[in-house]
């Protein structure tokens, strides 16, 4: 069979399906059933490489984070950080975007999730700094970029994807990795929302009053125990991934029902279904991505790749800034999870052959297409945050620009600086 023909049908098809709006998971197995009836290969081989993508322990850690991320969400998890955030800087000018980003940070380090992170932050933040006189676009920007800290900040979802993607990446290495980078992204976004809060003459925050502080203070450690649970367990050594996840789920389910009390116990079949249909589509998309990461092997399309970039120049900084332009372009009409799971067998060997870090190049793609969340026309983020502010996309995009700058910033600095990647992961390996 002509290989040439091959790779044509496996990336027209796939751009064809996407055009038809077929879910993102479909187009990759019909794209790569497709390519297989072609090259008339034995059908069985996509059911087995689809089984195989899921036959993996550490895969079990997403479904428990998904679960202990919702329950806690639907547990009035997010009005605990916002009152603890509230407390440590709610009243600088500004206070109420301040507290935003730090609020997103705190729930990003439970739910993993940037989605999550805005749904669940925004629908309280959004409507309260309109109320107090925040501008609406203002308010989903600062809410929409601030949640992007979700996929960088451990434990993220995304990063044991690109573990899996990549070969077995360590888990706990891309969670200690993440850790320095999202403080430096919190900050360079709390900069970038205090000078827009001064500029536009925004308020002080409302300080919090004296006989409040105890009760924010333990409900807010409660809260935040489930994320020490997960990342304490992996750094120290004493669980997996997985275990970890498992704990939380315990412990998130024994705070939520029987120490908040905020939700009846029947709820728990409501957090259930979702955290269900949640982990079965993101199981049906590592099945599919496996089977499709195995045609492009077999096309021999990551060498190919390889050897366009280093054709074009064999300076690892300027292939490095064109991976993440390309990254940034394909992030705008594609999500994040089918992106990595497509994107790191072709792109991986582009980075090791230049001697860079795996776990480096993680968190620059997980950034950078964190970064493509906000950006239409797939800005999933962008578009809940607009939907809750109720603001057009236009008027959304337009004032994200100042913080879509300075997260292009971050993405720079880290990728040129490895060394604010690797601290961590060097530090506990004993590098």
């Amino acid at each position: 069979m002509n290989t040439t023909i091959a790779v044509i049908i496996l990336v027209a098809s796939f751009i064809g399906f996407m055009l038809l709006r077929f879910p993102i998971a479909l187009t990759i197995a019909g794209s790569t059933l497709l390519t297989i009836l072609y090259l008339d290969i034995p059908m069985a081989v996509v059911g087995q490489r689809m089984i195989q993508g899921m036959n993996s322990y550490s895969l079990l850690a997403i479904p428990f984070f998904i679960l202990a991320g919702q329950i806690m969400s639907e547990g009035g998890l997010a009005i605990r950080l916002i009152n603890l955030a509230q407390l440590a800087v709610g009243a600088i000018r500004g206070g109420l975007a301040l507290v935003n980003c730090v609020a997103c940070m705190l729930f990003g380090n439970i739910s993993g999730s940037a989605a999550a992170d805005v749904s669940s932050i925004g629908s309280v933040m959004i409507p309260t700094m309109k109320k107090k006189g925040y501008d609406a676009d203002y308010s989903v920007a600062v809410t929409s970029s601030a949640a992007i800290q979700g996929v960088v900040m451990p434990p993220s979802h995304n990063m044991i994807l690109y573990s899996l993607a990549a070969g077995g990446v360590s888990i706990s290495s891309l969670f200690l990795a993440g850790i320095v980078p999202c403080l430096i992204l919190l900050t360079v976004l709390m900069t970038t929302s205090y000078i827009i809060a001064k500029k536009r003459g925004y308020e002080k925050g409302e300080p919090v009053q004296w006989k409040q502080v105890p009760k924010i203070i333990m409900d807010g450690f409660l809260s935040m125990m489930t994320g020490v649970i997960i990342l304490g367990g992996i750094f120290s050594g004493w669980f997996t991934a997985t275990e970890s996840g498992a704990l939380a789920c315990l412990y998130a389910f024994i705070i939520t029902f029987f120490v908040y009390r905020d939700l009846p116990l029947s709820h728990m079949w409501v957090i259930l279904r979702k955290s269900f249909r949640t982990v079965a589509m993101v199981l049906f998309l590592i099945a599919a991505s496996d089977a499709f990461g195995w045609v492009l092997a077999y096309l021999k399309i990551p060498g190919m790749i390889t050897d366009m970039f280093l054709g074009i120049s064999d300076d690892k900084f300027v292939i490095l800034l064109m991976l993440n332009i390309l990254l940034l372009i394909l992030g705008a009409p594609m999500d994040m999870a089918p992106l990595i799971l497509i994107m790191t067998p072709i792109l991986f060997p582009v980075v090791t052959s230049l001697g860079v870090d795996p776990v480096h190049f993680g968190v620059i793609m997980i950034l950078n297409l964190g970064i493509g969340l906000l950006t239409p026309p797939v800005g999933t983020v962008l578009f809940v945050g607009c939907a809750i502010g109720k603001v057009s996309i236009e008027r959304g995009t337009k004032a994200l620009m100042p913080f879509f700058l300075a997260m292009i910033a971050v993405l720079l600095l880290l990728t040129y600086v490895p060394g604010i990647v690797m601290w961590l992961p060097n530090m506990f390996s004993g590098s």
